[in-house]
């Protein structure tokens, strides 16, 4: 009897997980800016990340990033913790902003159009920047580039808000102009089953323990 070929995996689970809170965080758009780092509270949050992730009974076999300095800060304890490096991805990028890059919150929230950056995200795009739905494409290519990379694996992919918030949306198969519904705090995890069949949101905005989450 000839021997049985072995069938290649059928799914991948990609761990989403936001960089920890900034001396900004909340404050300012920093988007692309360099230079901004995390704050002590932050570094904390992903040491706890980092701790939490590695107690999975599936350790991920790869940790990637976007290439700004608070995400790489973010993932380089939960590499060290699973014995691997940092891998940068760009297609993890926070949004371009454009001209609204490093202006206050506050004053922002004053413009007109941050009516329709709240409710018709999918129409809108910053000035001299990027739009909400090129955003959305690339990072869900990214998403599903890394998985099928690693078919079979568990990864991390760590990034900012709104592009998580727009993979999982998409992966929820929810419009676009729905996608500021969803929360996603500083250093919180999200879990995706990617499959031949389509993908699953396993767990959005997780902050606490991950032992009981199921990866399979």
């Amino acid at each position: 009897m000839a021997p049985r070929t072995p069938r290649p995996p059928t799914h991948s689970v990609v761990l989403l997980v936001r960089h920890g809170q900034t001396p900004s965080t909340g404050k300012i758009l920093p988007g692309r800016a360099p230079g901004l780092n995390l704050a002590e509270s932050g570094l904390a949050q992903a040491q706890r990340a980092a701790e939490r992730i590695a107690e999975l009974a599936t350790a991920p076999t790869a940790v990637y990033a976007s290439p700004l300095e608070r995400t790489r800060q973010t993932a380089q304890p939960i590499a060290r913790a699973l014995g691997l490096r940092v891998r940068a991805d760009a297609g993890l990028l926070e949004c371009d902003f454009g001209d609204w890059t490093g202006q206050r919150l506050d004053r922002l929230r004053r413009k007109p159009e941050w009516a329709q950056v709240q409710k018709n995200p999918s129409a809108f795009r910053f000035p001299g920047g990027e739009s909400f739905a090129e955003m959305a494409t690339r990072a869900s290519g990214a998403v599903i580039d890394l998985a099928a990379r690693h078919r079979g694996e568990t990864i991390v992919a760590v990034s900012h808000a709104d592009p998580i918030k727009a993979v999982l949306s998409a992966a929820a198969g929810a419009p676009l102009d729905l996608f500021q519904r969803l929360t996603i705090s500083p250093c919180s995890v999200s879990a995706l089953l990617l499959t031949n069949d389509g993908p699953y949101v396993l767990s959005i905005n997780n902050t606490s323990s991950l032992k009981e989450l199921s990866l399979s």
